[in-house]
């Protein structure tokens, strides 16, 4: 470090989220990658199980671009794991309905994203879990629950030097 170096005055929380968030993803990633899963098709599949909902509706819970949607889905569709079908109650939407053999895959998928969910949480101390979560709680549904517009997109996260 030299003299030239700003001091910092807090923990750097933005390397901290970043970097966990980033390596539990990929842990998901691998282990969803043995069922044929990408990260985005499991989303797809388990939002669309709770009730008919459109590509547009399912790319907004999934924070995904229209293009990356349609990719996902086409994928869904050749591994027949969902199709695409006029929406019942508005004629000139279509919605992403999943297949008996998506539904089976969806809760194979979800129990992989469980158990990388539980196993971070077991890196914590039981003592401690219930006060970290309720702090990502109240932080994801308070100060940083709504992104700031930003004229350039962030791409990816920084790395530690």
């Amino acid at each position: 470090m030299t003299a030239m170096t700003p001091a910092r005055t807090e923990p750097d929380l933005s390397f901290l989220l970043d970097h966990t968030s980033h390596v539990l993803r990929t842990q998901m990633s691998a282990a969803l990658a043995e069922i044929g899963l990408t990260a985005r098709m499991h989303c797809v599949l388990v939002h669309a199980l709770e009730g008919e909902r459109t590509q547009i509706q399912l790319a907004e819970i999934g924070d995904m671009d229209k293009t990356t949607m349609v990719v996902t889905v086409d994928a869904l569709e050749k591994a027949g794991l969902a199709e695409r079908r006029p929406s019942t109650t508005d004629r000139r939407a279509r919605i992403i309905a999943v297949t008996e053999e998506g539904a089976r895959v969806a809760q194979r998928s979800q129990a992989i994203v469980d158990g990388a969910h539980a196993a971070a949480l077991d890196a914590i101390p039981e003592r401690e879990r219930a006060v970290f979560l309720s702090v990502l709680e109240r932080l994801t549904s308070g100060y940083l629950s709504t992104p700031v517009e930003n004229p350039q997109q962030v791409r990816r996260a920084r790395q530690r030097a």
